[in-house]
């Protein structure tokens, strides 16, 4: 692997065949994940976390690996996620590049990766492969399956496939399935990779991968995690003052441009761009009406005692409507189900960047169950 786990992750190796939802199988793929706290005696309080498309299971600092988490305020000791109380696991998506199997590590028996080889993966896989770490360490229930995001659709996938096991749900700026809309970004932002000279149908050497369309992907991206009155309080219209006159006259004058530039270089290079297509294209592939051929039909399929939906109203790419849409979906076979919207000026990624708006949603969950 290119993109080695951190410290402190553990890993599922499935037996056998894992087979896909849209097709195809992975010979005994392995599976990463990392938990916190304690399963107690009655092995109850166990959670289930899916992430967004780009984090590893590294959710929050451990004894193992005390490096800051991408959740670091919401997991442990008298937190939110309060982690004396509570067992917590994280799953690294399966097709993602930080420990689990996908196209960046190698074909059973081979020194070769998967790239293009690997097969169609979708959320419902995604899914698959929490309920196998599950099987694994001996669990046939959780207390709650939570996910942000893309990991908002994995969690909610679980509960519609393993609607046993799953007693609630909660979904933070999630969906039930993609918009147009934020099909049509995450389709350029692919398109900028593979169409990157050095993306070679997938078969980039490991130390020189597809770096621009990586660069302007990430950039599309963090203009729709964040909102439009975020950056107009954030930036204005202020200048970038150049030590010497820049050689392109087309090159940034305005901060915002510097600071998605920054942006793009952090996490150019930290994440594989095959995995990131293929991770991309599973978002805008999941949808629930898919699951019995209607939206009613799927959600009829869960079985959940309680949930939780929170948006945010400035999220242009899971918008407030999509939140309500799936929290009245639940209301119609979920005798409990609560509906927060709030009022975060930095779109989308306000759960990460915002999390004092969002620790008393999920204080008050937990403390309620």
């Amino acid at each position: 692997m290119s993109f080695p786990a951190s410290k402190g992750t553990k890993f599922v190796r499935v037996s056998g065949r894992f087979v896909m939802h849209r097709g195809g199988y992975l010979e005994e793929p392995t599976i990463a994940y990392e938990t916190w706290g304690e399963l107690n005696a009655a092995g109850d309080n166990a959670v289930l976390l899916f992430t967004g498309l780009s984090p590893s299971a590294h959710a929050a600092s451990s004894v193992e690996n005390p490096a800051s988490g991408w959740w670091e305020g919401m997991i442990g000791p008298g937190l939110p996620i309060d982690t004396d109380r509570i067992f917590l696991i994280c799953i690294n998506s399966i097709g993602s590049c930080f420990g689990s199997t996908g196209p960046a590590t190698n074909m059973p028996d081979t020194d070769q990766w998967y790239r293009l080889n690997f097969p169609v993966l979708t959320l419902e896989d995604v899914a698959n492969g929490g309920y196998e770490v599950l099987r694994h360490l001996g669990l046939t229930t959780v207390h709650t399956t939570i996910g942000a995001s893309m990991g908002g659709m994995s969690a909610l996938a679980f509960c519609i496939q393993h609607p046993e096991v799953s007693e609630r749900f909660v979904s933070i700026s999630s969906a039930v399935r993609a918009l147009p809309f934020s099909i049509a970004v995450r389709s350029l932002q692919r398109e900028m990779i593979w169409r990157d000279p050095k993306w070679l149908d997938g078969d980039y050497p490991p130390d020189d991968p597809p770096i621009s369309g990586q660069r302007l992907a990430r950039k599309l991206g963090m203009m729709t995690y964040r909102s439009a009155e975020e950056w107009e309080l954030r930036f204005s219209r202020e200048r970038i003052v150049y030590d010497e006159a820049p050689g392109n006259q087309f090159r940034g004058d305005f901060s915002v441009e510097s600071y998605l530039e920054a942006a793009a270089v952090k996490f150019t290079g930290q994440f594989d761009a095959n995995c990131y297509l293929y991770l991309s294209r599973a978002s805008d592939l999941f949808d629930l009406a898919e699951h019995g051929g209607s939206l009613e039909a799927g959600f009829a399929r869960v079985k959940l005692k309680k949930a939780l939906v929170i948006g945010v109203t400035t999220d242009i790419l899971f918008p407030i409507h999509q939140q309500q849409e799936l929290a009245d979906g639940l209301a119609t076979v979920v005798d409990e189900v609560v509906f927060k919207t709030l009022d975060c000026i930095k779109g989308h990624d306000s759960f990460l960047a915002d999390m004092d708006a969002f620790r008393p949603e999920i204080q008050r969950y937990f403390e309620s169950c």
